[in-house]
């Protein structure tokens, strides 16, 4: 008896089941992706989806736009984003002041001026590291740094192979969430920002020449007070 003849030497093609076709349907998936955007605390990736619900990319998208759409009605109050890469259920803005109240939110998590500038260093300039922030900023950064460390808008990268070797940083996927931002691509760009800042203050001259300035307060976290670096 030959070993192809030999009992139980069936090949594994032989013996294994055919994989059932994947899903091309977006209306069959439709609600499965619903409950999984719905239960998800995050952004779902459409690769995510396509893996767990066995369906092509297309059916995927079909049925996230087909979502869309139903929640794009004046008489929803949620509606689908995508940020961070993926897809997730929000509530419209204008629920705002009623969904605090309803959670008991008192107090709005604010970044302050300087947070925001040393953030906007880091998001345009990653990977970057703390001794050139604060060159750029002229100012120590090392709080501020801690603090958006603490509310994981940026996260180390590696280190700098200098003298030292500083640690790099750069922004999270936190950080795209929090902007609304589905990648880095989408951040404004800086000429963009110049022509806007230009037309507004051009605007703003034409409808009052001789209107004085209006006098701005800032008043300093005092968590996040920038120290003067060091001199020598």
């Amino acid at each position: 008896m030959s070993e192809a003849d030999a009992p139980g030497s069936a090949t594994i093609a032989e013996t294994k089941e055919p994989r059932p076709p994947r899903e091309t349907s977006g209306a069959r998936i439709l609600t499965a992706v619903e409950a999984v955007l719905f239960s998800s605390p995050g952004p779902v990736r459409e690769k995510d989806l396509a893996e767990l619900l066995d369906a092509t990319p297309a059916a995927v998208a079909e049925a996230l736009a087909a979502l869309g759409s139903k929640t794009d009605a004046e008489d929803r109050g949620i509606r689908l984003e995508k940020v961070g890469g993926g897809w997730r259920f929000v509530t419209r803005p204008e629920f705002d002041a009623l969904l605090r109240k309803f959670h008991e939110v008192t107090e709005r998590t604010r970044l302050s001026l300087a947070a925001l500038e040393t953030l906007a260093i880091i998001a345009y300039r990653q990977p970057i590291t703390l001794p050139e922030i604060q060159e750029i900023r002229g100012v120590n950064s090392s709080s501020v740094l801690k603090t958006l460390f603490e509310k994981k808008l940026v996260t180390t990268a590696g280190k700098k192979a200098v003298v030292g070797t500083p640690f790099f940083y750069r922004t999270t996927p936190d950080f795209l969430m929090r902007f609304g931002l589905n990648d880095l691509a989408e951040l404004p760009r800086p000429e963009d920002l110049d022509a806007d800042l230009a037309s507004t203050v051009e605007a703003r001259e034409i409808a009052a020449p001789t209107a004085a300035a209006p006098s701005i307060r800032i008043e300093a976290d005092p968590d996040e007070n920038d120290e003067p670096l060091a001199e020598g």
